[in-house]
């Protein structure tokens, strides 16, 4: 790791980000820019437990705080390496344009595997090593010469498929993942909005754009051993 990069993943580290790491992004760079850089910071273990059971409002909060926070590290990110001479671009959550087949143009999650945060559960989210599910990601793009770190191309979820019993719409398919493999054979993603938004008008009277159920993430056995390393420390 050279200067720039240990000063860069100090700056977001100081904002706020738990895991950093830099992804190489051949086909799928930005203007020339081939390298990601992607960040995660966790759920906090208290909102994770009390959305064990269905989405709750304090989630629905922090989710929109998080995002917050997220944007600010990767702008952050994205201002210093522009401040050493580098193209840089904040693949911000405000800037963020889904469409209609709910897909991304630049995928964080694609991003984070590349990096070697994690890799994608059979929920179809990611999963880390310290946090489980549990966590919220974002990225930037640039042309520093950052060093990569190890990618993550297979899954450790293992023959675990407690997100895929406890999923109320049954949209996990509840297949392995593989680097590059399409989503459609991970989760029917459509299903999974649809009940998003269903629990939503149910359980919190109301559904304002932004889908939050949790489920899946909290009952995965790395969100569990996370929450349970919480506990033990607020003892201690």
């Amino acid at each position: 790791m050279n200067a720039l990069q240990e000063n860069l993943f100090a700056l977001l580290r100081e904002k706020g980000a738990k895991l950093v790491g830099v992804a190489v992004m051949e086909g799928y760079a930005e203007c020339g820019m081939n390298r990601g850089v992607a960040v995660a910071i966790p759920v906090p273990a208290p909102i994770v437990e009390n959305i064990n059971i269905a989405p709750t409002i304090e989630y629905y909060q922090m989710y929109h705080t998080m995002n917050a926070q997220l944007d600010d590290i990767v702008e952050t990110g994205a201002a210093y390496l522009r401040e050493k001479g580098f193209n840089a671009h904040a693949n911000t959550k405000k800037s963020l344009v889904v469409n209609d087949d709910l897909r991304t143009m630049f995928p964080y999650k694609t991003v984070a595997t590349r990096a070697g945060l994690g890799w994608i559960g059979k929920s179809c989210l990611m999963v880390t090593e310290d946090y489980g599910s549990a966590v919220r990601l974002s990225s930037l793009f640039t042309d520093a010469p950052l060093v990569p770190s190890k990618p993550v191309t297979e899954s450790r979820c293992g023959k675990c498929r407690k997100c895929v019993d406890a999923c109320p719409g049954q949209a996990i398919i509840g297949e392995t993942w593989t680097a590059e493999m399409p989503r459609e054979k991970l989760l029917h993603a459509h299903i999974c909005k649809e009940t998003q938004i269903k629990r939503m008008r149910e359980i919190l009277g109301f559904y304002e754009g932004e889908r939050i159920c949790g489920r899946c993430f909290a009952v995965c056995t790395y969100t569990q051993r996370y929450l349970r390393m919480c506990r033990k420390a607020a003892i201690q």
